[in-house]
């Protein structure tokens, strides 16, 4: 059964790690998928083939969602490309910049806060129009652990992401009544491109301190982001679900 047959579905992010996940599983469960990338148009394009290819629609953009005239451009060329219809937005797009707060500089924490947290609102904002107008839609906000619980060494990524809950918490309230739902998913250790470049022994550490003894991967979280995008949650929304493998726990 493909739960989101004929949805239409923006993905920030998704050239690679989670997002490309999540783009993969909604292209095998019927959905269109509109996703967008900042600068690895390669793989962006092989996306974008490999989903056209399960005989739905797929596109991708270059664009930056930390870029509120950026973020209303591409939703209108989304609307223009897609039969005037965004029944799913997916906040993925994210950075890290990691370091003590007394080594952090101003620029690296506005550069966070700018892409993980200010994209959020640029996208919701400019998707909330056709929604409200359809009267349905279902938004989520990939947030994190580290949102949830704080981290050492993050505290910019820490913040970016824990203001993308109260922002959730906060759209789901506002729009609630017209059909529109909005969540957050907090994924914990997910093994990506990204984490192939650590240390085997950190890595090994982390998986053992995890209750399920092991690393999540992108299709963990995008099964998580099928749910909340389905009409099988159509009852569900302001909320956070943890995909850590009990690490919260």
């Amino acid at each position: 059964m493909k739960l989101l047959e004929g949805k239409n579905v923006i993905i920030t992010g998704a050239s690679r790690g989670i997002g490309k996940g999540i783009a993969q599983i909604f292209g095998k469960h019927g959905a269109n998928v509109a996703f967008t990338y900042s600068s690895s148009e390669g793989p962006a394009l092989e996306l974008e083939k490999e989903i056209s290819d399960m005989g739905v629609k797929a596109k991708a953009y270059k664009s930056n969602a930390a870029s509120f005239a950026e973020s209303e451009e591409l939703v209108k060329q989304v609307l223009e490309d897609f039969d005037g219809t965004i029944d799913v937005l997916i906040n993925n797009a994210g950075i890290t910049k990691d370091k003590l707060l007394m080594r952090m500089g101003e620029e690296d924490f506005d550069k966070v806060i700018e892409i993980n947290l200010k994209s959020v609102f640029n996208m919701t904002k400019a998707v909330q129009r056709t929604m409200l107008k359809q009267r349905q839609g279902s938004i989520i906000n990939m947030s994190s652990v580290v949102g949830v619980k704080g981290n050492a060494g993050q505290t910019n990524y820490a913040a970016s992401k824990a203001g993308m809950i109260g922002f959730t918490k906060s759209v789901a309230l506002e729009l609630g009544s017209r059909n529109i739902r909005c969540n957050a998913i907090a994924p914990g250790f997910i093994e990506t491109e990204m984490t192939d470049k650590l240390d085997e022994k950190t890595v090994q550490g982390w998986r053992d301190a995890i209750p399920l003894k092991r690393g999540g991967s992108p299709e963990d979280v995008a099964n998580a982001c099928l749910f909340l995008a389905s009409d099988l949650s159509a009852y569900v929304t302001g909320q956070v679900l943890n995909v850590d493998g009990g690490m919260l726990t």
